[in-house]
């Protein structure tokens, strides 16, 4: 898709959404959507944020010592993963609320050939690589996208679940003080609602889609752009979005040692959390620590006088002092 996915096949610019729609709309954790971050990462045609970056030099040896000198993958992944694009069936709306990369990954599976290989095909300006014409394409893309998966996204997915639920309790608690303006600009790039049901998914000229009657949803990665996807007939859209930068990078939420030893290591991480401003529900879905624990941790912070907290619509938001600062500070 051109900017459909980095935009996925076609290219638009405008949705029309029903009021509907978009009271109906939900964030979606997508293990499949994370992963094809990570492919577009390992393809080099797409740009990479700075936790992708530090994520490539972990794992991009071992993926060229494994896929390097394979004839299908880097033919695959540089045209079907191209600038502004990625094909279709790589990046389908997942259709649960709580989809599970196996069930993602079937629904990969379950594409033809030829339906997988016109998608490459659109818009492609140059010859199909030889490879990609022969039979078992979709297997072999299945079986790359899982190894993805399987070395380099799983080991960490907890962590990287926390942190996706994290953006998006941020987003909602948006959603409660400044309505869908507040969460939809800036969303993405290029992304902005217009009002009188108008959402700019790019600033691209081309045709507005109406998707009225269908359902919407937002879908973080770690990917620094993100793309938009649905499925004819249409039923579903997806916009993949870039998680909040201070979320997704993972060296700003380590605490130093020397704090962990002094006041403890869940108060230190929770310490170090609070960079920026964060309600009791964003921090415990970023440590994976209980409602309890974080919020028995808060109150000695807050008696300690490490910590404050003030209003911010409906929710209550800590934020460091000075002497909070300056013990968080990296030594």
């Amino acid at each position: 898709m051109l900017e459909r996915n980095i935009g996925g096949g076609s290219t638009v610019g405008l949705w029309r959404i029903s009021t509907d729609a978009l009271a109906g709309s939900r964030f979606v954790v997508s293990p499949m959507a994370e992963t094809v971050a990570g492919l577009a990462a390992f393809g080099g045609q797409h740009p990479t944020s700075a936790s992708q970056r530090e994520w490539l030099a972990t794992h991009l040896p071992p993926f060229r010592d494994r896929w390097g000198a394979d004839p299908f993958a880097l033919p695959f992944l540089h045209t079907a993963i191209r600038p502004r694009w990625i094909a279709d069936f790589l990046v389908k709306p997942p259709r649960t609320a709580a989809p599970t990369f196996a069930e993602e990954l079937r629904a990969l599976a379950d594409t033809a050939d030829a339906e997988a290989r016109a998608q490459i095909a659109e818009d492609l300006d140059r010859p199909m690589p030889p490879v990609l014409l022969e039979p078992g394409l979709v297997g072999r893309a299945v079986e790359l996208v899982d190894w993805v998966w399987r070395h380099t996204v799983e080991p960490d997915w907890p962590r990287r679940r926390r942190v996706f639920e994290a953006d998006i309790v941020a987003r909602t608690e948006r959603l409660s003080g400044g309505g869908w303006a507040a969460v939809l600009d800036g969303m993405r790039p290029g992304m902005r609602w217009l009002g009188d049901g108008r959402l700019q998914i790019n600033t691209y000229d081309y045709p507005p889609r109406d998707i009225t009657g269908s359902r919407l949803l937002f879908l973080p990665t770690t990917g620094p752009r993100g793309w938009v996807a649905w499925e004819e007939p249409g039923d579903v859209h997806a916009i993949v979005y870039p998680c909040t930068g201070w979320l997704a990078d993972p060296g700003a939420r380590r605490p130093p040692a020397a704090l962990a030893r002094l006041i403890g290591p869940v108060r230190a991480e929770v310490l170090t959390l609070l960079a920026a401003p964060k309600s009791t529900t964003q921090l415990v879905a970023l440590t994976g620590h209980g409602l309890g624990s974080v919020g028995g941790h808060l109150r000695v912070l807050l008696d300690a006088g490490l910590v404050r907290r003030r209003r911010s619509g409906r929710s209550v938001l800590y934020y460091r002092t000075p002497l909070g600062e300056a013990l968080a500070a990296p030594r």
